[in-house]
């Protein structure tokens, strides 16, 4: 269970706090101003990733305590808390809307509260610390409106799949048909900004493409913000039919020359891109922003073993956490039947909790819920198609123009396991017209970074790399004029 929990941490690195359910929260949030009687700061730390968290207690009109909390890394205010206790020795609050709870004793004499974050039966420590005012996050790149482009909301519908799809078309002004891109997100629940940690990257990367005369679509993923469908029960190949229906929709707009439409995809979009290119001849390029070379599995097994050493774990620790990884790849790669596999990794469990001492045995990470939860993941139709799936025979096949950008800092998608491989199958396949490109010092966001560890992200200004975004910019003009 123990190498199960660190495995399953990993995916979820990004989401601790759930994609799906900040976008609840958002809508539910309420709207009326509150006077906070008081804001209180920490950081929950969850494996390699640090997120901000902030609490903000105010007085309701019958007397009761109240509190908002936010998360500033990934850009959610004002989620509801309920049952709140505040007192001069203790803060305890619960939240429907996201599943979690606090319970922490203030220090005496301090300004200090410490405490437990409980979410689904995970619990990490949380201490707060009080402050005079909210920090501005500071995203320097964020286009600020308004625009001096053509900025439209629309929907578009996928009918292979019977859904329909929202998202924001950006066009330059005046007369001509321009060149368009479809941006396709990356792994895990997104909106059409491909928002993370406060960041907006589809937005500033949109921005920067239309103002120098290339259209751009984004849009929400299934199931997502104002998209419908079910994203839990899609793998890469149902995205990649959101994407079609993406650019079939481009080749509906007077504003879009239809011979001059492409994809770009970032980490999971940057393995869909190749799935499109090879079944729509209506794709004309495609860009690769740090897309998987290799099967899934073997990034994953890498992408520990880096994040682990950006964290400062021991050799001996790092091995043990790849060789466990490596079992439930091969077991899950060789196994179809869900049920089946089901039954062994819970085999698995259960030995391990067998070892466990009796105090270990409470903890929630070692939970039968945390197992449910964790097996979940492993078995969803989603985990098993990306380890499972080689890109190269995919990516042999591309024929249109190909633009392969990696950060030197990716640890997520190393630049040394997957470019060598893009530019491998690509040459045999008789590609004549494609770049692959290593920019040093970027990490897989495409951020200036000093590790690429995943929890350097939410602290760094930059969203996304002028040098990726000229590189960019400058490659689809080319092949399009």
């Amino acid at each position: 269970m123990k190498r199960l929990v660190k495995y399953v941490s990993l995916i979820l690195v990004l989401l601790c706090l759930g994609a799906n359910n900040f976008l609840l929260a958002q809508e539910n949030q309420k709207k009326e101003e509150k006077k906070f009687t008081s804001l209180w700061e920490g950081k929950l730390k969850f494996g390699a990733v640090s997120l901000r968290i902030v609490i903000k207690t105010f007085k309701n009109d019958d007397g009761s305590n109240g509190a908002f909390m936010d998360s500033p890394d990934q850009s959610v205010k004002d989620i509801p808390m309920e049952n709140v206790l505040f007192n001069e020795d203790s803060l305890k609050f619960e939240s429907k809307t996201i599943g979690a709870k606090y319970i922490g004793a203030v220090v005496k004499d301090s300004m200090i509260i410490h405490g437990n974050f409980t979410q689904r039966g995970m619990t990490l420590p949380l201490e707060l610390k009080k402050i005079d005012k909210l920090v501005e996050v500071k995203r320097p790149q964020n286009p600020q409106r308004p625009y001096p482009y053509n900025d439209e909301d629309v929907t578009f519908e996928n009918k292979s799949a019977n859904i329909t799809l929202a998202g924001t078309f950006t066009y330059p002004k005046g007369d001509g048909k321009f060149p368009a891109v479809v941006l396709v997100t990356g792994s895990g629940p997104q909106d059409r900004d491909e928002s993370l940690m406060n960041h907006k990257p589809f937005l500033v990367i949109s921005d920067y493409l239309t103002r120098n005369g290339i259209a751009v679509l984004r849009y929400d993923d299934r199931g997502i913000g104002k998209s419908k469908g079910n994203f839990a029960a899609a793998t890469s190949e149902d995205f990649a039919t959101d994407v079609l229906a993406a650019v079939e929709y481009l080749k509906t707009r007077k504003e879009v020359n239809p011979k001059k439409i492409g994809i770009a995809g970032h980490s999971e979009g940057g393995l869909i891109a190749p799935i499109c290119a090879v079944n729509s001849k209506d794709v004309s390029f495609i860009v690769m922003l740090a897309g998987p070379g290799v099967p899934g599995k073997d990034i994953l097994i890498l992408q520990t073993e880096l994040i682990m050493k950006a964290e400062g774990s021991k050799e001996e620790d790092i091995k043990k956490s790849v060789a466990e990884n490596k079992s439930y790849y091969n077991m899950i790669s060789e196994e179809t039947d869900s049920t089946v596999m089901y039954k062994k990794l819970l085999a698995m469990y259960d030995e391990d909790v067998s070892k466990l001492t009796d105090v270990e045995k409470k903890k929630p990470e070692y939970s039968k819920e945390s197992f449910e939860r964790a097996a979940k993941t492993l078995l969803s139709p989603w985990f098993r198609f990306f380890i499972k799936y080689d890109p190269r025979p995919t990516i042999e096949q591309v024929t249109v123009p190909v633009l392969a950008l990696n950060g030197g800092k990716d640890l997520q998608v190393p630049p040394f396991q997957n470019l060598p491989e893009i530019e491998k199958v690509l040459k045999a396949g008789g590609n004549k017209n494609f770049k692959t490109i290593e920019l040093p010092g970027l990490n897989h966001l495409f951020q200036p970074a000093k590790t690429g560890g995943v929890s350097e992200y939410g602290n760094i200004e930059t969203t996304f790399s002028e040098d990726a975004l000229k590189i960019m910019k400058n490659w689809i003009l080319e092949i399009t004029k």
